[in-house]
């Protein structure tokens, strides 16, 4: 498989810094997700009667279920959004 370390082709521009600041990026996004995960798996081990409250006519597991899939989705995207490009220039 070409390319199965992870390294870029040879004609791929590399920046370092544009490296760093996505790496950086990723795990800030990473960490905002675990903390809404995290939170949902609490609230399931200490306090499970409350996933049975309803909202609307849906209850509050499938509300949190919903939203953390769907806020996946949104730090994808705000990922995709705010990533750098390396400079054409660069070898």
């Amino acid at each position: 498989m070409p390319h199965a370390d992870h390294t870029p082709p040879p004609d791929e521009p590399r920046d370092p810094g544009v490296e760093r600041h996505n790496a950086r990026l990723g795990l800030v996004l990473f960490a905002v997700y675990l903390t809404g995960y995290v939170a949902f798996v609490l609230v399931i081990a200490v306090a499970p009667e409350w996933m049975g409250v309803p909202v609307g006519r849906l209850n509050v597991a499938l509300v949190a279920g919903l939203a953390l899939l769907l806020g996946a989705v949104v730090l994808a995207v705000v990922y995709a959004l705010l990533c750098r490009e390396p400079a054409k220039g660069n070898p």
